[in-house]
């Protein structure tokens, strides 16, 4: 598989041991997308959007580009999902010669099928980034969850979810949250009144859960 194209908006004043935000857009969508979110985010992050390695056209996902193929409800080709895990694995191998400086901490997230794959990297390798960011993404069913100890590999989880989600329902954030926390992931879960989309709220407190994790 080709290495993952990418935007970049460096931190302002970028030096080894900044904090790096690496952002999966949605189904259908571009690395250009969550660019939007930049003004959102503390000046002194870089913020990297990747975007995924699956034409989305032949899964009728539109023109853009996606990370998986669904099939229903938490359900997911598990071969197309694990295709875009090991393109993951050799980007954020690369990042410090993609933003040009060392990062600290390295925090993977994203929207719906980019906040599923994040969500699923973490768990898949706990310890590999510092925290995930789940904005209105589900916990496929296949994932098998380690039971933490609460160790220091442990990955926290911000999940973020609309109330008036239809197209990830809510009901697949309350099951999701629940095997996580039955297996001992450190999870912190926000809902908010908004629909299958993310807001500034959102993202204020994603950002003060990585400032305190």
């Amino acid at each position: 598989m080709l290495p993952l194209t990418y935007d970049i908006s460096r931190a302002t004043r970028p030096k080894d041991g900044a904090t790096v935000a690496v952002l999966l857009h949605g189904r259908g969508s571009h690395s250009a997308d969550l660019q939007g979110l930049r003004s959102s985010f503390p000046e002194n992050w870089a913020l990297v959007t990747p975007q995924g390695p699956h034409p989305g056209n032949p899964w009728g996902y539109g023109p853009g580009w996606a990370w998986y193929q669904h099939l229903e409800e938490d359900q997911v080709v598990g071969d197309t999902l694990s295709q875009s895990l090991e393109a993951l694995d050799a980007f954020l191998t690369g990042l410090p010669r993609i933003v040009g400086f060392v990062p600290g901490r390295i925090v993977l997230g994203g929207f719906s099928q980019g906040g599923t794959t994040s969500m699923t990297y973490a768990l898949t390798r706990p310890g590999s980034v510092m925290a995930a960011l789940n904005l209105s993404g589900f916990l496929p069913n296949s994932i098998d969850i380690p039971v933490s100890d609460l160790s220091p590999n442990s990955t926290p989880i911000f999940w973020g979810h609309g109330l008036r989600d239809h197209n990830v329902p809510m009901a697949l954030a309350i099951s999701g949250r629940a095997r996580l926390n039955r297996a001992g992931v450190p999870l912190v879960a926000h809902d908010y009144e908004i629909g299958h989309w993310i807001i500034p709220e959102e993202i204020a407190d994603s950002v003060e859960f990585v400032e305190l994790a």
